[in-house]
């Protein structure tokens, strides 16, 4: 079996399992499964936004949680002010997002290496403490929603079962968009980019501008990711922009494999559902599931992804 069609299968048989799990919860009279893939979905689709960056772009952002951040008190305070409708809430939610990821890219992009690391990270921070200036949307003790987004005037978000699919529909389209970007002559010149910046610039690509806009398209995904978490949760606070956030996100995707389709969708289920695990056995959940994440990349290379082609084989040329 090709890679390519490889990728393909484990792409499909991860979206027919998402499909499928709600029907098969409600059957088991085991709802509360619903809101947590709704959840694993959510970070998935940040997490193939960070991928684009990190994965493809070798990007390494520890600021974007201040993304999501920015999709959730978007969500929360056009809400607040009778603008709560998909509508408005989306494409206000991405604009805000373009323009804070062209700001903190413009800067950022000057830099390599550490250096780009600390100053994403700082502009995380400074999100962050912007979130807990805000005393009119509850400062650090956050904000509630007003209500859910409406689709359309339509409430349909209020129904569970209904917002799951939502969340899969968007998270297909996220995956899909980011496959044609990557397959693009734009996905192959910041792949060029990454593992060889001279050599493209040479050739004539303007590599800052390649780069800048894979970190904005990154960023605006992780808005849409943002948008969602506060509707799931009703309740967006500071601690959505914090670093650790950031971390998480990083982890997700490194454990699902770099580069891989969908290994950041399966690294996000991994790590929420593995924490979700340990932290009904035992109160130090924490401590074990840092030692689980440190032997998983010291076992295995390449995360999930990299199991998978070890498991079925590298693969062929298409």
């Amino acid at each position: 079996m090709s890679a390519t069609r490889r990728d393909a299968v484990l792409s499909l048989a991860l979206f027919a399992a998402l499909a499928v799990a709600p029907l098969v919860a409600q059957a088991l009279g085991a709802g509360y499964w619903v809101s947590l893939l709704t959840r694993v979905m959510i970070f998935a689709i940040a997490a193939l936004g960070l991928d684009l960056a990190l994965g493809v772009g070798g990007l390494v952002s520890f600021g974007h949680a201040a993304f999501m951040g920015i999709g959730a008190y978007m969500t929360a305070i056009l809400g607040q002010e009778g603008w709560g409708d998909a509508l408005i809430v989306v494409p206000v939610t991405l604009a805000c997002a373009a323009l804070f990821g062209l700001f903190a890219g413009y800067v950022s992009l000057r830099t390599r290496g550490v250096a780009f690391i600390m100053i994403t990270l700082a502009f995380g921070q400074m999100a962050y403490f912007f979130a807990q200036a805000l005393y009119l949307y509850g400062g650090d003790d956050g904000v509630t929603l007003a209500a859910r987004t409406t689709v359309a005037g339509a409430p349909l978000f209020d129904n569970r079962l209904v917002f799951y699919y939502a969340t899969l529909a968007t998270l297909a389209l996220v995956f899909a968009l980011l496959r044609a970007l990557v397959a693009s002559r734009f996905g192959r010149a910041l792949v060029g980019a990454r593992d060889n910046e001279t050599r493209m610039a040479s050739l004539g690509f303007d590599v800052f501008r390649i780069r800048l806009v894979a970190f904005t398209v990154s960023g605006m995904i992780a808005a849409l990711a943002g948008l969602l978490l506060a509707n799931l949760t009703e309740f967006v606070s500071p601690a959505y922009l914090s670093w650790h956030r950031s971390g998480d996100l990083i982890f997700m995707t490194i454990l699902g494999g770099l580069g891989s389709p969908w290994g950041p969708i399966a690294g996000a289920a991994a790590f929420l559902l593995a924490e979700e695990g340990l932290s009904h056995l035992t109160e130090h959940w924490k401590a074990a599931f840092g030692l689980a994440i440190i032997l998983f990349t010291i076992l295995t290379r390449g995360g999930l992804a990299g199991l998978a082609q070890r498991v079925f084989g590298p693969g062929r040329a298409p």
